[in-house]
């Protein structure tokens, strides 16, 4: 995705909501592999770690990546469905803030559909970020 849009890694700051991800709940004897979504309680615990580095790094935009990232950054039960918030512009701390899917929801649902909302997505954010775009970067994942 940072490539498709023209950026190289260490243009890009990567940050995370929580610190660590938050273990399944799993019976004696049993190895579960896997995390669960963080509790409102257990965002807000990390939240000001995060402030800190947007403090530090001065974003011009930011991007969250899936419904964790949303409900920590907009606050808990702010919507229901991702869908009801990706794609339209919010704020956090005063920073333009672009909402869209998590590069694992493509993942799980690989179809140029998905694909291509996302894709709308991160065109807002290019436009939003006055970055170049090509004939081409419009195009992908389009039916053709």
């Amino acid at each position: 995705m940072i490539k498709g849009m023209g950026l190289e890694r260490s243009q890009v700051y990567i940050g995370n909501i929580m610190n660590w991800r938050p273990e399944m709940p799993t019976p004696p004897g049993l190895d579960q592999i896997g995390n669960r979504p963080p509790t409102a309680e257990e965002m807000a615990f990390c939240l000001p770690f995060l402030q800190a580095q947007l403090a530090i790094v001065q974003p011009a935009l930011i991007v969250a990546l899936g419904a964790t990232a949303a409900a920590g950054l907009l606050g808990p039960g702010r919507f229901k469905a991702l869908g009801e918030i990706r794609g339209r512009w919010h704020t956090f701390a005063g920073v333009p803030l672009m909402v869209t899917y998590h590069p694992s929801y493509l993942l799980r649902d690989q179809s140029i559909r998905k694909k291509r909302i996302v894709w709308e997505d991160l065109l807002q954010v290019m436009e939003r970020a006055d970055m170049p775009i090509s004939d081409r970067q419009r195009g992908y994942f389009l039916d053709r």
